[in-house]
């Protein structure tokens, strides 16, 4: 084999290798953004849930009773 065809099967399997991780970076990009939808929607679903929280009615106030003076 030559030196020419070595540098040839090098070159090839660095660009394959290229190839491959271009594809692994577009699966991830693909990942992230579905990610981001879902963290956006479950953000409305706080932002939903903290709203209906702050208009409801407040539980009925809890009464303590004081403390009486003991008569001796």
């Amino acid at each position: 084999m030559t030196q020419a065809s070595q540098h040839q099967l090098h070159l090839d399997s660095a660009i394959e290798q290229q190839k491959q991780l271009l594809n692994e970076i577009q699966e991830l990009q693909t990942q992230m953004s579905n990610k981001r939808e879902i963290v956006l929607k479950v953000q409305g679903v706080i932002e939903y849930l903290q709203q209906v929280a702050a208009t409801e009615e407040p539980a009925a106030p809890v009464v303590v009773p004081k403390e009486t003076k003991k008569t001796k």
